[in-house]
């Protein structure tokens, strides 16, 4: 067994799961994220492309003056709408492989405690891509559902904020447990989005304070991640306008924007994944609170070696 493994099968209270979330994240960080990279190339490849198209578009719209190979507003409408595309087609793609794949790792790292084969991580991704795919475009129904409801909630002062949130972190968490289901106990559909449901409910106020403070951590982790390349972004537009550049018609201005503006979607992406693996760390409780099947177990074993 890893030395640095940590069980996640336990009956720990609130401030031991936030406290083991952080554990985890310092024993696995590097292998995690180097994993992460790997199965994150086509989305990091699509972010630039949408990122440039965005910002081109942006431009262009800013300045009439198109020394991009833009002549007219059409072009330039072409860009935002291509851009526009790819973005949806980003969120779909990350939602695909953020969700799976570290469910997927929590789940290999408890089967094999600790021990990460990345092999074993895309054959589970493969086995289950067809609940995986049915489970996003139901999410994605679901999703609509929420935008309606909190628009409708705008026009309640306080309490419908409140309630925003509330089921912002209820659906998120649906979400997260139902996928850990998938990948942990190898579910179909029906049972895991039960169980991810089941468990959300029983432990509602766990599971809302919980999405809350790890929400708020990644909110945390994100803000580090995009700081340099916003700190260099606002240092460049300083200096653009104070020696009088027109950074809507500068090709270097073009570079940097969309550098910055990948690198704000990428760190939000990465975000999105660690906010999984949070989930999964809290699936694991939450199965073990309600079965008691590890520490029976342990138990077991206890009594066949006396």
């Amino acid at each position: 067994m890893n030395e640095k493994y940590i069980e996640l099968r336990t009956r720990s209270t609130f401030g031991d799961i936030i406290n083991t979330y952080f554990l985890f994240l310092k024993h696995n960080f590097k292998s995690y994220t180097n994993l992460y990279l790997r199965y994150n190339a086509i989305s990091i490849i699509l972010t630039l492309i949408c990122s440039y198209l965005l910002v081109t578009g942006f431009m262009g719209l800013a300045s009439r003056d198109f020394r991009f190979g833009m002549g007219n507003n059409v072009a330039t409408d072409s860009y935002f709408i291509a851009g526009a595309v790819i973005l949806f087609l980003i969120v779909f793609v990350t939602s695909l492989i953020n969700y799976s794949f570290s469910s997927a790792y929590v789940a290999e790292y408890v089967n094999n405690e600790g021990e990460i084969v990345s092999k074993n991580i895309w054959r589970s991704i493969l086995s289950k891509i067809g609940t995986i795919i049915i489970f996003i475009l139901i999410g994605g129904l679901l999703y609509i559902a929420y935008l309606v409801v909190s628009g409708i909630l705008t026009f309640i002062p306080f309490l419908g904020m409140i309630i925003q949130y509330g089921l912002s972190f209820t659906i998120t968490a649906i979400f997260g447990l139902t996928f850990m289901s998938i990948f942990a106990n190898k579910k179909g559909f029906g049972e895991a989005i039960s169980e991810g449901f089941d468990f959300t409910f029983s432990n509602f106020w766990r599971v809302v304070l919980y999405g809350l403070v790890i929400g708020i951590l990644n909110m945390m982790i994100l803000a580090m991640l995009s700081s340099i390349p916003s700190v260099i972004m606002g240092i460049y537009v300083y200096f653009s306008v104070d020696s009088g550049v027109d950074i809507a018609t500068s090709v270097f201005a073009k570079i940097v924007l969309t550098l910055w503006f990948a690198c704000f979607l990428l760190a939000f992406i990465y975000s999105q994944a660690l906010s999984q693996l949070s989930y999964g760390i809290l699936y694991y409780n939450l199965y073990e609170v309600k079965y008691n099947i590890f520490l029976q177990k342990k138990i077991d074993q206890i009594g066949v070696n006396e």
